[in-house]
């Protein structure tokens, strides 16, 4: 940050560690979180992010930084997109106006940016079980550190936190505190004014002190101290319950206090004071306000939850013509229908919801299970169309293989957000879903280029009969794709389009946005005197179907084909298909070369995109093809 920004915000530019912030009063503690509002607003506005969530969990990151001491006690927070509070507390202020840019900080929680951060995360629902391991490690050690997972309960509706709950202990030393963050959905009983004073009465210290004074006396008495706290505990527990209700973490034997006002910082620091004095594994309920202190996220957080860059111009022009497809295809044949996992809005579903609210299905942020699911749809007579996010997806691969593939089912992916991610990262890029397709026997996989191919593929996946998956990249179609592959028009799929083959001692051969990427580096070797064809697949798998194309279609004069993409080269569409073209054809007909992102996440440094970092632009490309196309003239 500048000088100008520094002085804007006095408090929170002094913050250079959390010793800093235990220094404060409480005025000043009270004018940071304002700082930090301002803050968030202002850079998120400009770089793009997450800002509801971040606003909602102020209060809640400024008092676990004043009770804990991070980073010997550890504080992980579930996905990571609530972690910008955290990250301007712990030493990064100065750097947060590279907030999500190449080089710069990442949106998300990351062991290699800081010693703050314990966990990465940007995947939702593994901080408790990662939390565990690392409770589990300082216990080994003997360190007498805490560590914390901070979790929404959003998710809950993941499989991991209910695995990793099964796998608390009871009682005991471990000195793991779950922070349980409620802002949309209720996870107990808590209606009422009665609720409403229990709730102030267990969050004040003095409660907090009489029962583990209680619990020491009780304990201490010989032969009948102990018996007798446990047969007041049960007690305890039985009117509270009757009154009250239960949940969750008391019936699997932990502590629990709860729930407590999220945005009221002391009430919190009591609570976590009180919890480490408690010396075992505890959760503190909280209930926020998504978007709390800005009043257009607060009122509309579903809106505010991540938002675009200034000046961003792009659209989800793939995902909306999905959406609109999907509805279309549903009008026809009332066996179709939609399931996602907690992303309605981000997959372009909500016209869908909307339209046939009775075949749409939201699991919540579970996606081995929304595959499960949609299999038992599948075998029971309906279309099931699948849409997720390609990074997500790689949570399901054993419900693709084992309960879809395997038994044939006719259930279709669509795999929103394919490809390389300009501002989330390495976390939510695309890269492996063709790969790990590839390996399973059966599932066919098509990758449009354009609106009308989308629309197209979509309607032949759902008629294949058979698990398929339709792929497409976050943005708009490029119209250079449009008039080069379909200078008529489109009319059907072919499952390759071919261009400039006339004389073509070269083809590159692509797929989905890589188009794109083809057409300019054909274009740019044309002004160098190379002449150069296309081959764009519009069906990837059965890779045999593309290469029958390739071989048939390919004059006599082509020697050499180059394969380019921007997933995971091992494994992927580049190897794949020139085996299937070897295989299709005299072996030694043609030369091959594949490009696509090497042995690497791809994470790009200050200045860099992530096209760069994979090394899948135009430039890149061309450095690697010019010394083989220039011998081939």
């Amino acid at each position: 940050m500048d000088k100008i920004q520094r002085k804007k915000y006095p408090i929170l530019s002094g913050i250079s560690s959390p010793a800093d912030l235990k220094l404060l009063s409480d005025e000043d503690t009270d004018s940071l979180a304002d700082e930090i509002r301002e803050c968030l607003v202002e850079r998120v506005s400009e770089n793009g992010g997450h800002l509801a969530s971040n606003l909602g969990v102020v209060e809640l990151t400024l008092a676990l930084h004043r009770v804990f001491d991070a980073p010997d006690d550890r504080i992980i927070f579930d996905v990571g997109h609530q972690s910008y509070v955290h990250k301007l507390l712990t030493g990064r202020f100065d750097s947060f106006d590279t907030l999500r840019r190449p080089g710069g900080i990442s949106g998300f929680t990351k062991r290699s940016e800081s010693v703050y951060d314990p966990f990465g995360a940007g995947h939702s629902s593994t901080a408790l079980s990662a939390a565990l391991g690392i409770a589990e490690a300082e216990k080994l050690s003997g360190s007498g550190n805490w560590t914390v997972a901070v979790i929404g309960d959003g998710a809950f509706t993941g499989g991991m936190v209910h695995e990793a709950l099964n796998n608390c202990p009871q009682a005991g030393d471990l000195k793991l505190l779950i922070v349980i963050n409620e802002n949309e959905m209720s996870i107990s009983k808590n209606i009422g004014s009665f609720a409403r004073s229990l709730s102030n009465i267990r969050t004040t210290p003095g409660y907090f002190r009489t029962k583990l004074v209680t619990r020491k006396i009780l304990s201490a008495i010989p032969l009948i101290g102990k018996p007798v706290l446990r047969f007041l505990t049960a007690f305890k527990k039985k009117l509270k319950d009757g009154l009250y209700g239960s949940n969750l973490f008391e019936d699997l034997g932990l502590y629990y206090v709860g729930p407590v006002d999220g945005h009221d910082r002391r009430k919190l620091e009591t609570a976590f004071r009180e919890a480490v004095k408690h010396g075992e594994s505890a959760v503190i309920h909280i209930k926020t306000v998504k978007g709390k202190g800005y009043p257009p996220a607060e009122e509309n957080p579903d809106d505010w939850h991540s938002v675009p860059a200034s000046g961003f111009s792009g659209t989800n022009g793939f995902s909306a013509e999905f959406g609109e497809a999907l509805c279309r295809a549903a009008t026809v044949d009332s066996t179709v229908c939609a399931v996602t996992a907690a992303m309605e809005k981000g997959t372009s579903l909500d016209k869908f919801h909307r339209m046939f609210p009775e075949r749409f299905f939201d699991v919540g942020i579970a996606e081995a299970h929304a595959v499960t699911f949609a299999a038992g749809l599948a075998s029971d007579g309906m279309k099931p169309v699948c849409a997720i996010y390609s990074t997500f997806l790689q949570r399901a691969y054993d419900s693709i293989l084992h309960d879809a593939a395997l038994q044939g089912l006719p259930l279709t992916l669509c795999i929103d957000r394919a490809g390389l991610n300009e501002t989330d990262g390495a976390t939510h890029h695309g890269i492996f879903d063709v790969a790990f397709l590839s390996s399973i026997p059966g599932v066919e996989i098509f990758a449009p280029a354009t609106y009308d191919s989308l629309r197209a593929s979509l309607r032949a996946a759902l008629a294949s009969g058979t698990t398929a998956a339709v792929r497409y990249p976050n943005g708009s179609e490029d119209p250079r794709v449009v008039s080069e592959f379909y200078p008529d028009g489109f009319r059907s799929l072919t499952g390759v389009r071919f261009s400039r083959l006339d004389g073509a001692v070269t083809v590159i051969v692509c797929h989905g946005r890589m188009a794109s990427v083809a057409v300019e580096a054909a274009d740019r070797l044309k002004a160098a005197g190379i002449g150069c064809g296309l081959a764009l697949c519009e069906l990837i798998k059965p890779y045999s179907v593309p290469a029958e194309l390739i071989v048939r279609r390919l004059p006599a004069t082509v020697r050499r084909i180059i394969f380019i993409e921007e997933e995971i080269k091992q494994g992927g569409f580049g190897m794949n298909l020139s085996d299937a073209v070897r295989d299709a054809a005299d072996r030694e007909r043609f030369s091959f070369a594949v490009i696509g992102t090497d042995d690497t996440f791809a994470v790009p440094k200050s200045g860099m995109t992530a096209a760069r970092a994979a090394g899948v632009d135009v430039d890149s490309i061309l450095r690697k093809i010019m010394p083989l196309v220039s011998r081939d003239r």
